[in-house]
């Protein structure tokens, strides 16, 4: 995700990527820190996923890319932040597989 971060942060993004950290906190932590941070959360994890529908657990909003190139990831975050940004930060999970995109909304 290394080129994602910096396409992102180039494009003005403010982008903390998980791989930099000392040590993997844990799905359910790094899920807390993004909340915390008000910080939508791009993942290719289903776990992430999961965490929100399945447990219930609340979050800033999250990307999952799945089968997205490396090539086109930091392009489809581009594409995904600018179209369904406002979702995203009322706490939609965004999926997006190539010729797809699926927007689960955050139940109030």
């Amino acid at each position: 995700m290394g080129r994602v971060q910096r396409t992102l942060k180039e494009t003005g993004h403010d982008v903390v990527w998980a791989g930099e950290w000392p040590k993997d906190p844990g799905d359910e932590e790094i899920l807390n820190i993004a909340i915390s941070e008000n910080r939508i959360l791009v993942t290719l994890d289903k776990d992430f996923g999961e965490l929100s529908v399945i447990r219930g657990m609340k979050h800033y909003g999250i990307i999952r890319l799945v089968n997205i190139s490396a090539t086109q990831q930091a392009t489809t975050c581009n594409h995904v932040l600018t179209r369904h940004g406002g979702e995203l930060e009322n706490g939609a999970l965004v999926t997006v597989e190539p010729g797809r995109l699926r927007i689960r909304l955050a139940e109030t």
